[in-house]
């Protein structure tokens, strides 16, 4: 294990062909790695799901690194510049799915912890590495349903860092202190199909639909506050009439979201729909998917500990934001009240041809085993 480094360990991860919600020995890997540094291994499998809780030590503070080992998939692979399962160096950019969302943090997470440890070892507190392959996917069966259990609320966590690609232009540019929640709900809207010379004898759902449709886009939901923007309608999909041209159509479908601040809550924005659609006097029918309520860390132990870090480090600091999709500090936040993200430059994740740079990798793991000796300091 001396012989290892962060490159290495990031080339034997991309090589898992671990595409949401398979694993494909990822875990495996690096609970063999953390066993021999000596942490406690736990696997919990929830259906097709691998799920990885490793500890290292009995007292607190308790802090833990959360992440993923699962990827999405590659998309057109004649377009990539190289393997997307084997980690390739172009240009000095090291090319491969996962390389930055985020395989390359689960690497510099195991470099910092050993070389943390190997210079720390009768520190006062617990490490806990929480890694999930569900969080690409539905995200049902990973750190949701480990919190759902009690799988987690048992070790008694202080502060978790999760290693999601934060940065956005530069290395430590920004840190995540809070997301905002997702909800997401599908109409439709019923008319009558008809022929269009004879309007009189249908009802077109597009028609109807227009003015509250208007309603719909212009109303404002709440007006945010300092950690978070004002909450975001977007219509994703809308679909409606069967391809001719002299068929009025019988029915519209509409695909939204909300990304919502903590200054409302999914059952007001459900109701407020619902007012807007019934005062429409349509013929309708709403379902709903919520995918995680926001949450937002306000206590400053490890927040102000990782802006330091990345300060002395990277000599640089960061902007600490909300913004962005949901991630599985979602739920952990429901069990922790210090839950902060912070890795690598997220500019090419979900891509073809996504990469990272070595450079940023070292620096990650130096921020990460900086931020371990702040806390345990």
């Amino acid at each position: 294990m001396s012989n290892e480094n962060v490159v290495g360990i990031l080339s034997k991860l991309i090589s898992c062909k671990s595409l949401t919600p398979e694993d494909d020995g990822c875990q495996k890997y690096i609970a063999d790695y953390l066993e021999k540094l000596g942490f406690e291994i736990e696997i919990k499998k929830n259906d097709d799901v691998i799920n990885l809780i490793a500890r290292y030590g009995k007292s607190s503070p308790v802090f833990a690194y959360a992440g993923h080992t699962d990827v999405v998939p590659t998309g057109d692979l004649d377009k990539w510049k190289s393997n997307p399962f084997e980690l390739t160096e172009i240009n000095s950019k090291l090319y491969g799915r996962g390389t930055s969302d985020m395989k390359g943090s689960v690497a510099c997470i195991l470099i910092s912890i050993k070389d943390f440890i190997n210079s720390n070892k009768d520190f006062k507190g617990s490490i806990i590495v929480i890694l999930t392959s569900d969080e690409e996917g539905p995200a049902q069966n990973g750190i949701k349903k480990l919190v759902k259990d009690g799988d987690l609320t048992k070790h008694n966590i202080d502060m978790c860092l999760i290693g999601e690609p934060s940065s956005k232009k530069i290395l430590g540019d920004t840190i995540k202190n809070g997301r905002r929640g997702s909800l997401s709900g599908k109409i439709i809207v019923q008319g009558i199909q008809g022929h269009v010379a004879y309007p009189h004898n249908a009802m077109n759902p597009i028609h109807a639909f227009s003015s509250t449709l208007k309603d719909l886009v212009n109303k404002e939901y709440d007006k945010g506050n300092e950690y978070f923007p004002p909450t975001s309608f977007q219509i994703s999909n809308l679909n409606s009439g069967v391809g001719a041209s002299n068929i009025i159509p019988g029915q519209l479908d509409m695909d939204f979201n909300f990304r919502y601040s903590t200054e409302t809550t999914c059952e007001e924005l459900m109701k407020s729909i619902a007012e807007i659609m019934d005062a429409s006097n349509l013929k309708y029918t709403i379902d709903w998917h919520h995918s995680g309520d926001p949450y937002l860390t306000e206590k400053k132990e490890l927040l102000n500990s990782c802006v330091k870090a990345t300060k002395d480090i990277l000599g640089i600091m960061p902007n600490i934001s909300t913004d962005g999709g949901t991630s599985d500090g979602r739920f952990i936040a429901k069990i922790c009240d210090q839950v902060i993200e912070f890795g690598l430059i997220n500019e090419s994740i979900h891509k073809i041809n996504e990469y990272t740079t070595e450079n940023d990798l070292k620096n990650t793991t130096k921020v990460y085993t900086q931020i371990l000796k702040n806390i345990f300091s």
